[in-house]
Parts: structure tokens; C-alpha cells; sequence
């Protein structure tokens, strides 16, 4: 079956996950009425699913889901675990690679055993180690490492910073990494099965892509074309689906990158399940290349009839 021969009845009964219970649950039900308000204006009989405790019941009846639940038990493994008991295709990545790509930590040691530039990092996990931290050199970052959506994240200039912005980002989970600060540009590249799209320059008046930057701040500016060079973007390009495929994520999602003043990048993290309003950043890279919301959501669904989806 080619995509150009598939119609909306192929999918059957789809579930559009959203919400959940992480911290990024807003963020996901804007997501989520976006991708449903998208597949329903192409056809498909897609309806809406708050994702809660009771999952295994929410999904009876379905034939295929569309996950757009951000963060902790959508986009961490939990929910692909429970997809593969039902048997039930999805978009994105199955439970490895979700697993490993919620984990901050993990990836960036996947990165590192295939030769991966990503800044220097240390896990802190007792507040002992917040010198083992402090010797990354100042600024840095600090990273509650299983969330999303630059939650529990913050730059710290000095030691006192450390160890608060540590107990803010262990509130919020107890996995924590501080992380060495790179000066240069932010760039994101969107996945889109074995593609990378064209880049987006991330430039904001805060001192980095947080989460006021993200959804809140009117002055945020997203380049794109990015700035760079033909040559140069598609090196990034490769590299970031490179970056994608090591930690076992597939179908879709977003890889965030820093490319420094002496032409080095360095990859930062990466995002499975990322924002799907008409205004975020994968659907703006689709549509540099031809790609608007309907088809891009189309062309995602389109992946849970492949054999290997779930």
C-alpha cells in the first residue's frame, strides 16, 4: 500500500492521546486538540483520549493511536509498553527508544560510547556531588533529567545557584544532571521518518530556550531559513538524525543542538513526542518544505501501517 493510494477508512478507529499527569499536560491537550481537528479535517475517524491511570480500558474499541502526550508516561515508555500488550500501532518511538530519550542522562551516554559531541555533563544525585558539578566550570546548566518542555531547568553562575536550582530540579524528579554551558546558537532539526528536516535558529532575549521563551515570551524568533550554509545545515542534519537514531527513536520528533562560535556542535537533547499546535517548531519545518499541519499529521499516521509501528 503506497501512501498516495491510502485512504482515511485505512485507519480505522484512532485514538488521539493527550493530556496525561506530567507536568507538561496543558501543553499536550493544545497538542492533541490540534493533530484531532487536523485528521478529522482529512477524514479520519479520530477521536479524543485524556490519557489516565486506566489506559488499557481507554483504548478498547481502537484500532490505531496517535500519542501526543508529552513527558512522563506518554513519552517515556510506559504508554508504548502498555501499546504493545494490546497489540495497538502508534506513531513514534517504541518503548527503547522512548525510554532512553525521555532520560537526559542516558542519552547523552549513548551519545558519548558512539563518539557523539554533547557538552560535559555529571549526574548529581546527592548533594555531595554538587562539586563534582561545580568543577564543569561556571555557568552551567542544571537539568531535572526526565522531563520536558525545559521544565526544571535553569543556568547557574555560581555554587549557591547550583545547589538551589538542584533541589528545584529534584522537586520535580530525582534524576538530576548539571551540564556544561556551550556559547553559540540553538538550532532544532525535526524528524520526520528517515528525514531531517531544515533547521530552526532558536533566538531569544533570555539566556537560553526556556520555558517562558517557548510559550510564553511575544519576542522568541524562530529562523528559518536558519543562517547557516547548505553545506553546513546538512552536516547538522545528519548528524541530528544520527543523534535520533542512536538512543532507538523512530518515526518522528525533534532533535535540539548548539552549534559554537568555532564551528562545533554539540547535541543537546532529544524529543519524541514534541509540540504539535500550527505554531510549533515540527510543523513550521514541514512547512518549509511543502508540508502544511494536514499533511504533516497525515504523513505520521501513515507510519502506524507500517509493520514495525509498536
Amino acid at each position: 500500500m503506497t501512501e498516495r493510494t491510502i485512504q482515511a477508512s485505512d485507519f480505522g478507529k484512532v485514538a488521539v492521546l493527550m493530556g496525561g499527569w506530567a507536568n507538561e499536560r496543558e501543553v499536550s491537550l493544545h497538542s492533541g486538540q490540534a493533530v484531532l481537528d487536523s485528521l478529522r479535517q482529512s477524514g479520519v475517524d479520530a477521536h479524543p483520549v485524556d490519557m489516565n491511570h486506566d489506559l488499557m480500558n481507554q483504548l478498547q474499541g481502537f484500532d490505531r493511536v496517535f500519542n501526543v502526550v508529552h513527558g512522563r508516561g506518554g513519552e517515556d515508555g510506559l504508554l508504548q509498553g502498555v501499546l504493545d500488550l494490546l497489540q495497538l500501532p502508534a506513531t513514534g518511538s517504541n518503548l527503547l527508544g522512548s525510554a532512553i530519550a525521555m532520560d537526559k542522562y542516558r542519552t547523552k551516554l549513548v551519545w558519548l560510547g558512539l563518539g557523539l559531541p554533547t557538552p560535559r555533563f555529571v549526574l548529581i544525585e546527592t548533594e555531595d556531588q554538587l562539586a563534582d558539578a561545580a568543577e564543569l566550570g561556571f555557568p552551567l546548566m542544571v537539568k531535572a533529567a526526565l522531563e520536558g518542555s525545559s521544565i526544571g531547568v535553569a543556568r547557574v553562575e555560581n555554587a549557591s545557584q547550583l545547589r538551589d536550582a538542584w533541589l528545584e530540579a529534584r522537586s520535580c524528579n530525582s534524576h538530576v544532571i548539571a551540564e556544561q554551558w556551550i556559547a553559540g546558537d540553538e538550532y532544532t532539526a525535526s524528524i520526520l521518518g528517515e528525514q531531517a528536516l531544515p533547521l530552526i535558529r532558536l533566538q531569544t532575549s533570555h539566556q537560553f530556550y526556556d520555558y517562558a521563551a517557548k510559550y510564553q515570551s511575544d519576542d522568541t524568533q524562530y529562523l528559518l531559513p536558519c543562517g547557516l550554509d547548505a553545506i553546513t545545515e546538512q552536516t547538522l542534519q545528519t548528524l541530528s538524525l544520527r543523534a535520533f537514531e542512536a538512543v532507538g527513536a523512530s518515526g518522528w520528533g525533534r532533535v535540539d543542538l548548539m552549534y559554537d562560535a568555532n564551528g562545533q556542535p554539540w547535541l543537546i537533547e532529544v524529543n519524541t513526542v514534541p509540540g504539535m499546535t500550527s505554531h510549533s517548531l515540527v510543523p513550521m519545518a514541514a512547512a518549509a518544505v511543502g508540508m502544511d499541519f494536514n499533511d504533516l499529521t497525515w504523513r505520521i499516521l501513515v507510519q502506524t501501517l507500517e509493520p514495525s509501528s509498536q
